[in-house]
């Protein structure tokens, strides 16, 4: 066994497992798909809600199928929730999602709204994010036709790792395209930069479950072009004060043993430079994906971080 910094043991085993060649990122993407798919149908408990679906036509970035999800207790006006998933911008899907949104509503009385976006390396740069802007703006659109009642002016965007990514850059887009109000901003773990040289990508380059390789290969599948990742709309942690200024207060949940920390960190210092409220939490003794993949869900860091999160969603839409 490698030595590896001290983890919970359910992490742990995720390490272990996951470490099998060939890797994820070592198989063609419809198999990686495939094996994310079947992680995820390990049971967990899933809160109740109601699930529906609306596929919505962004014109030329083609049709998304969004997924509703109600929870059991929804009060009449409820807050949205647009969730985007992490994946790489490669894999996911409501399936591998679904236990994550589910508790989102349940615990904050929101309707979460789950677009599944066109995929790499099929779609490339910036074919997620233009789907995603435009079903963020057609959310009143969605409630009207599917009868939804959503309070607009409590909208959260969120999302976890490539989709912690695209949930900033849909506040970027909307700021600058004068779109729609983004009351919060929830991040887990999120991709903020095209960059493989940070410290937690050298610490925790390989035996940590996401590899420096394997995010190396989820970056070649959505975009080559360095000029394209140099963008704020891929690289959100290049923008400037400036450009970041008056977007919506954020909160930031990163893992402990995880490459992507440093960036996600990062992000929230930059921030909170340019003038945004900012919580930044760093979840020790876990790895990526803890809030995500099922078989973390009863773990510290889980538990932690949905009650954070959860919490921290419902107070700010109290306050308004």
């Amino acid at each position: 066994m490698n030595k590896r910094i001290p983890l919970e043991e359910a992490a742990l085993r995720v390490c272990e497992e996951s470490a099998c060649p060939p890797l994820i990122f070592q198989v063609p993407p419809l198999e990686g798909r495939k094996r994310l798919n079947r992680a995820q149908d390990a049971p967990v408990f899933q809160y109740p809600a109601s699930v529906s679906v609306v596929d919505v036509n962004t014109g030329k970035w083609g049709i998304v199928r969004v997924y509703v999800v109600k929870p059991a207790d929804c009060p009449p006006n409820p807050a949205p929730i647009l969730y985007l998933h992490g994946g790489g911008w490669v894999f996911g899907n409501f399936h591998t999602h679904e236990k994550l949104v589910r508790e989102l509503a349940a615990r904050t009385s929101c309707v979460v709204l789950f677009p599944e976006y066109a995929l790499s390396p099929e779609a490339k740069y910036p074919v997620a994010a233009e789907q995603c802007y435009q079903v963020l703006t057609m959310l009143q659109r969605i409630s009207d036709k599917m009868n939804l009642r959503l309070n607009l002016s409590l909208l959260t965007v969120a999302g976890d790792s490539a989709g912690g990514n695209l949930a900033a850059v849909l506040t970027i887009l909307s700021k600058f395209r004068h779109g729609p109000q983004i009351q919060n901003q929830l991040l887990y773990y999120p991709v903020t930069n095209a960059c493989f040289n940070t410290g937690t990508y050298l610490e925790f380059a390989s035996d940590y479950y996401l590899y420096r390789a394997g995010m190396m290969w989820f970056w070649n599948q959505y975009t080559r072009n360095e000029s394209e990742r140099a963008q704020i709309t891929a690289s959100p942690l290049r923008a400037t004060l400036e450009q970041l200024r008056g977007l919506p207060e954020t909160l930031i949940l990163c893992g402990e043993a995880d490459v992507l920390r440093e960036e996600g960190e990062a992000y929230a210092a930059k921030l909170l430079c340019a003038g945004v409220g900012v919580t930044a939490v760093r979840i020790k003794a876990t790895i990526h994906d803890f809030v995500m993949l099922n078989a973390l869900d009863q773990t510290n860091a889980c538990r932690a971080a949905m009650d954070l999160s959860a919490e921290w969603i419902s107070r700010r839409n109290k306050k308004e």
